[in-house]
């Protein structure tokens, strides 16, 4: 795939959030729509905005960087962080929280558990964490974007940057819980398509099946760089860009 056709394909990509965003805000009509969804999202959408969020890049990239550093066993860390985090939260938790939110009528987590405990500094103390927090994850996602599209489209890092934030806020702050909801649902699909695509396309190319490619892949842990660590995403999506040029040999560094 050459750089013109990814461009179209990120373009394309973009202009989807968009149009979900807009989405959003058509069905949004008030501040429960705005803030929770109306509490009232279809399943379906709710858990792959769920998925989106919370398996993203750490899940898929950080951990996959992880085990080539440190050898597979990792990948249970990974396992249980998603079991926790995803059924055990669903199954156990989802529902009594779902409940409690609307007896209470919150449409904040602040808000959930300073009404639960009923102490305004609790939920004071859970907005100044969230407050302080969130810009500092949120600024490693927009950089990690911007990045990427720096790379594709060669050019400048500030500017790539502006494009992408534009891009999120629009949707953000007109749809609402709505649209962003819209927008991880289409991430969600596309993630875990590609993720199933690059799954059994490896083990295609290799000529191996599951066993025996994980064995040989514990097998070259010593031919990882030892300075792994200190890359940066620059080097990462550089790297992927050129393994067509290179051969597949360039994905050992990179992962």
């Amino acid at each position: 795939m050459n750089t013109f056709t990814l461009g179209l394909i990120v373009i394309g990509y973009l202009l989807s959030l968009v149009y979900l965003g807009f989405l959003g805000y058509k069905k949004t009509t008030n501040t429960s729509d705005y803030l929770v969804g109306g509490r009232q999202m279809n399943p379906i959408v709710m858990a792959l905005s769920y998925g989106a969020t919370f398996i993203s890049a750490s899940a898929i990239v950080g951990f996959g960087g992880v085990a080539a550093a440190f050898g597979m066993g990792i990948q249970w860390l990974c396992f249980l962080n998603m079991f926790i985090g995803v059924v055990i939260a669903f199954i156990f938790f989802g529902l009594r929280t779902r409940r409690m939110g609307a007896k209470l009528n919150v449409s904040t987590f602040p808000q959930l558990l300073g009404r639960h405990f009923r102490s305004r500094n609790i939920q004071v103390f859970i907005a100044a964490v969230i407050f302080v927090g969130m810009p500092l994850y949120a600024a490693v996602v927009m950089k990690g974007g911007a990045v990427f599209i720096e790379q594709i489209f060669q050019i400048d890092f500030n500017i790539s940057l502006l494009i992408f934030t534009l891009v999120i806020a629009a949707y953000v702050i007109a749809g609402g819980m709505k649209g962003v909801m819209y927008t991880d649902a289409l991430q969600a699909v596309i993630m875990f398509g590609c993720m199933l695509f690059l799954l059994f396309s490896l083990y295609q190319v290799l000529g191996m099946g599951f066993t025996e490619a994980n064995k040989e892949l514990t097998a070259i842990a010593p031919l990882v760089r030892k300075n792994l660590k200190h890359w940066d995403i620059r080097d990462g999506l550089q790297c992927l860009l050129q393994v067509h040029h290179n051969g597949t040999h360039l994905l050992l560094p990179l992962f």
